[in-house]
């Protein structure tokens, strides 16, 4: 296993640990509201911090994005190597006592992602991946499925929940994959879903305005496991654009025919 890798596992361990313990007493989870409907916990900060200090402490000239903290300053400082992390993706999810939330943690270098750890704390969940090498499952190899029919497939979406101000868009693209595929999901982590088409679970998954820090481990799972991940008009340029699609290869594909009148 990669020793970067390594470090992203002992990162996301460490920030689980947190969040588990909290998990046990969420009446005593102080909740703060960034803006209407997005939330962020003493515990997402917390945990953030536990990441960032053993991230920092391997590599203490790596620049971090995180969603919490920002980004460090040295980021624009031509740093080769940036840790882009979400203590706790689906924090609305956490405080309601809902198990549906995870740690994502990846490293991007040279603007490729090359490590991503997604760690599910309620399910021990662990997906890891190094570019080139493979994804697993608790340390098992996984792929995504053959379905070759989207009529057949289970797809992972998210809605918007910051602003109403996309939801008729939404609900049009809602009601084109509801007619379309055996199946629609919104579990409200997008990086726990793109583990998800990873790993079998899902045949894929779409959603927009999404933040680097919310897609770039899941991405590199889906790549890594056989799939594709691309913009909503199936380019790659999807990172910072924030609206995302994933799949196997023939569900992407039959997404991106269905949902590119909705490309920005």
């Amino acid at each position: 296993m990669h020793p970067m890798l390594n470090t992203a596992i002992k990162a996301a361990r460490r920030g689980a640990a947190i969040i588990n313990r909290a998990s046990f007493d969420l009446d005593r989870v102080k909740v703060t509201e960034k803006n209407p409907n997005d939330f962020v916990t003493e515990v997402d900060q917390a945990a953030e911090q536990a990441i960032i200090e053993v991230l920092k402490t391997a590599y203490p000239d790596h620049a971090i994005l995180a969603e919490e903290s920002g980004a460090s300053a040295n980021l624009h400082d031509e740093n080769d190597n940036v840790w882009i992390i979400d203590p706790l993706d689906g924090t609305t999810n956490f405080i309601h006592g809902f198990p549906q939330y995870c740690v994502s943690i990846a490293l991007q270098q040279r603007g490729q992602i090359t490590q991503a750890v997604v760690y599910d704390p309620t399910r021990n969940d662990l997906f890891t991946a190094t570019k080139g090498a493979g994804a697993y499952l608790n340390e098992k190899r996984i792929r995504v499925t053959k379905r070759d029919k989207i009529a057949d497939a289970l797809i992972g979406t998210g809605f918007p929940y910051r602003t109403t101000d996309n939801l008729d868009e939404y609900m049009k693209m809602f009601k084109i994959m509801t007619q379309s595929c055996a199946g629609l999901r919104r579990p409200g982590s997008a990086a726990l879903d793109l583990a998800y088409v990873a790993c079998g679970r899902l045949d894929g998954f779409f959603e927009k305005g999404l933040q680097p820090w919310d897609i770039a481990a899941g991405a590199l799972l889906v790549t890594e496991a056989g799939g594709i991940v691309g913009t909503f008009k199936g380019e790659a340029d999807y990172l910072y654009k924030g609206d995302v699609m994933a799949g196997n290869p023939k569900v992407f594909s039959q997404q991106v025919n269905l949902l590119s009148e909705f490309a920005r």
